[in-house]
């Protein structure tokens, strides 16, 4: 059973969360009232889970003046009609999944320095040094492989995940900064609100380590009820 909140006007955050693998928790939550709104059980996320709890909440009443989410692909495009915050937060992990903890190369080092830095920083410094970043390290960035065996048209780039990472944030620019461009709208930069609750719900279930999934589930579905 979905929640059908009085608040109506809402500003919602989304993410999946999970117990092991394919048994997945996705969550749509009020992030003003911490209320979670629609929730539905998965084996893994997906852009048509998402929408559909958006239609749902649509379909019974609710206004949704922005959404904030993890930026998993195809799921920005698919939300095009709202303002979408991408969690800068989730965006640190990205990028330090490409880069490791403590890289080597300067430029990377660089990188990973701000975009650990974003949710101390306002959107045109985070811009600024960000195409400062790309001015600074554009030899190394771009630097392709030179080997006479590679009988490719294009050679590869010589450091992949530097790129990759570099491109992640330039690709999700658009929608890191929502919530400094629709201030009026109180829309969170982050999921931590939401990454909160499963905390707290893994918390209660793990005492409960053991149990069958369809017991899982009840006990999870009370214990939102009861305080979600």
């Amino acid at each position: 059973v979905q929640k059908i909140s009085r608040h109506r006007h809402v500003v919602i955050q989304m993410d999946t969360t999970y117990w092991g693998r394919r048994f997945g928790l996705m969550v749509i939550k009020d992030s003003l009232c911490k209320k979670i709104l629609w929730r539905k059980y998965v084996s893994y996320e997906t852009v048509a889970g998402y929408m559909e709890g958006v239609r749902w909440l649509r379909d019974n009443g609710f206004r949704i003046y922005g959404i904030v989410a993890d930026g998993m692909r195809g799921l920005m495009q698919a939300l095009r009609h709202y303002p979408v915050q991408m969690c800068q937060f989730h965006q640190m992990m990205i990028v330090r999944r490409y880069l490791a903890d403590e890289p080597e190369l300067e430029a990377s080092r660089d990188l990973l320095e701000l975009v650990c830095s974003i949710t101390e920083m306002d959107k045109e410094s985070f811009v600024g040094s960000f195409n400062e970043l790309y001015g600074k390290h554009e030899a190394v960035l771009d630097e392709r492989v030179r080997d006479n065996r590679i009988k490719r048209k294009t050679p590869p780039y010589m450091r992949p995940r530097l790129r990759g990472a570099y491109l992640s944030v330039k690709r999700n620019m658009p929608w890191l900064w929502t919530f400094y461009d629709y201030k009026d709208r109180v829309i969170p930069n982050t999921n931590n609100g939401l990454e909160g609750i499963f905390s707290d719900i893994k918390s209660k279930v793990r005492v409960h380590s053991g149990i069958r999934k369809e017991n899982r589930k009840k006990l999870i579905d009370e214990y939102i009820s009861r305080h979600y």
